[in-house]
């Protein structure tokens, strides 16, 4: 995520991931103390919805990486927050009770969620998962951020090995899901490595690229980290 803020911490102080908190998880924050290199439109955004999503950095202990979502697509910072400040979190898979209203409901993004959702024998049953980035946050905050050209990004749960079949079924349920609502459906896998894109397991490419706090790596089983 770029630009992002200089950390509050020093360089050499050690690094702590905190448990409490996962990549994607949406916070609502008591306050977001403003960087000398944040972009004016930080202090509007968090006024308008004071939530911020987790993202993948280390930080020292008692601080967390978090992203600030602004009111265009190119307005996304980077930033650091005291966890004493979180006052409320969502994580994805809290999202998929929530409905968007209903003068909304036929966007693009909307019709894949509730495709996902709702196709019987779909093998995300088998999953936990919800939706992230623009649809996450319209669910978690009630700001409008989903548009006509907004894709649906998910985010399921895998902490134990997926055979091939499962990695294609999966697949499937995505493309179904995208070529009904006319838009784009991307999931990331959260593994014991870190995230994974669908689509690089279901390409059956002899290494995918993990995300997590440490960085991105490249790595044959994600489900054995080095």
């Amino acid at each position: 995520m770029q630009p992002c803020a200089a950390p509050p911490f020093a360089a050499d102080a050690p690094r702590a991931d905190d448990t409490r908190w996962r990549a994607h998880d949406l916070l609502r924050v008591t306050r977001l103390s403003q960087a000398s290199d944040a972009p004016d439109w930080v202090a509007e955004a968090m006024t308008h919805a004071p939530w911020v999503v987790v993202r993948r950095a280390q930080a020292a202990a008692g601080f967390l990486a978090v992203g600030v979502r602004g009111f265009t697509r190119a307005q996304r910072f980077g930033t650091w927050i005291d966890s004493q400040d979180v006052e409320a979190i969502l994580r994805p898979e809290q999202l998929l009770d929530r409905e968007p209203l209903s003068a909304r409901a036929t966007l693009p993004a909307w019709i894949a969620l509730a495709t996902l959702r709702e196709t019987p024998g779909s093998p995300l049953r088998d999953f936990m998962w919800g939706p992230t980035g623009s649809a996450g946050f319209e669910l978690a905050t009630g700001a409008a951020t989903v548009g006509a050209a907004s894709d649906l990004d998910v985010l399921i749960r895998a902490p134990h090995r997926l055979d091939r079949l499962t990695v294609e079924a999966l697949s499937r349920a995505l493309e179904q899901a995208a070529s009904r609502a006319n838009t784009r459906v991307d999931a990331q896998l959260e593994t014991p490595a870190g995230g994974v894109a669908l689509a690089e397991l279901a390409a059956a490419k002899p290494r995918v690229l993990v995300r997590a706090n440490r960085g991105a790596q490249l790595l044959a089983d994600p489900w054995r980290p080095s």
